[in-house]
């Protein structure tokens, strides 16, 4: 009768009696570590306030906001999540306290074939996130004065041509390419596709991926303990479009590469972002490879697909 009672004990009460004294004792620990921490609403034992965000995350979020201010903790599997959610606010994080709020963790996604560690978004505050800024900064500033005619010229030749000829127009394709071309002319000073011909849909499709992939709500990034197993295959298929990607825009890197040996300062380097980041490539003890300015030009387009 003992054996019996014991054996009821063990399979029947004790997990109940065990999982009251976990949930109680999460909500103590959660109560005592939360005075530190903005408000927000109570999370639930294990998945936190997943559930909380619903099908439309900012229309939850902004609806919290309004109980709990525009800063507010919640609490994402096992994620603590400080959310911004007013203009004043955002200042205050952005500007006065940008270097305590730098450093942004990447996506299990992102670490695709170490994309992380190329990609300024997701780069530690250092002296190599330092410089590839400044690089960017200089390129981007110089924008305005680079011909970007050309490729609109080329834009508007061809829905001329769509228009005589009643042929229909795929915006969200045209939009694509001409973004491609100015992007590309602007930081590579060269063309990657023609408006009328299907060269860049591969480019397209992959980038459309990889936005698609990284963006994705992601299991692994909730609950760290499964990001080994991938649970929902997104960091196998950001690897799948990013592994393409470098080959396409490694092909460009290589075609730089020959021409300035091929030169060898007889003529005029091009004034443009892969010619700063090659130079960068090649001061001594770099630590910028040519790995990161493949994976750097893919970041630079990602731009295209929300564009588009």
């Amino acid at each position: 009768m003992a054996i019996d009672f014991l054996t009821v004990f063990l399979l029947i009460v004790f997990p109940i009696i065990s999982t009251c004294f976990l949930v109680l004792g999460s909500n103590s620990w959660y109560k005592r570590s939360s005075t530190k921490l903005p408000p927000g609403p109570s999370p639930i034992p294990f998945i936190g306030n997943l559930l909380q965000l619903g099908q439309n995350p900012h229309r939850s979020l902004a609806k919290l906001s309004k109980t709990y201010g525009p800063l507010m903790h919640l609490k994402l599997g096992t994620i603590h999540t400080i959310v911004v959610s007013s203009v004043e606010m955002a200042k205050e994080v952005l500007q006065k306290h940008d270097q305590a709020c730098s450093g942004r963790a990447a996506p299990s996604a992102a670490h695709a074939l170490n994309h992380h560690k190329s990609s300024i978004p997701w780069l530690p505050v250092a002296s190599k996130w330092r410089r590839l800024r400044k690089i960017m900064k200089e390129q981007v500033s110089l924008m305005h004065q680079l011909d970007a005619n050309n490729s609109l010229v080329q834009l508007r030749d061809y829905l001329q041509e769509c228009s005589t000829s009643g042929r229909v127009v795929d915006i969200r394709e045209i939009g694509f390419k001409t973004s491609l071309n100015l992007l590309a002319s602007t930081f590579f000073s060269v063309d990657f596709a023609h408006l009328d011909s299907c060269s860049t849909q591969e480019i397209m499709e992959n980038v459309h991926a990889l936005v698609k992939n990284l963006g994705t709500p992601n299991l692994a990034d909730y609950f760290p303990l499964v990001k080994s197993i991938d649970p929902q295959g997104l960091k196998r298929k950001t690897e799948a479009s990013l592994r393409r990607l470098l080959e396409i825009f490694g092909e460009t890197l290589n075609r730089r590469l020959q021409s300035r040996g091929i030169s060898s300062g007889t003529s005029p380097r091009k004034k443009d972002l892969l010619e700063a980041l090659l130079g960068l490539n090649q001061e001594d003890e770099s630590d910028f490879s040519l790995d990161d300015i493949k994976h750097l030009m893919i970041v630079s387009n990602f731009s295209m697909d929300f564009d588009s």
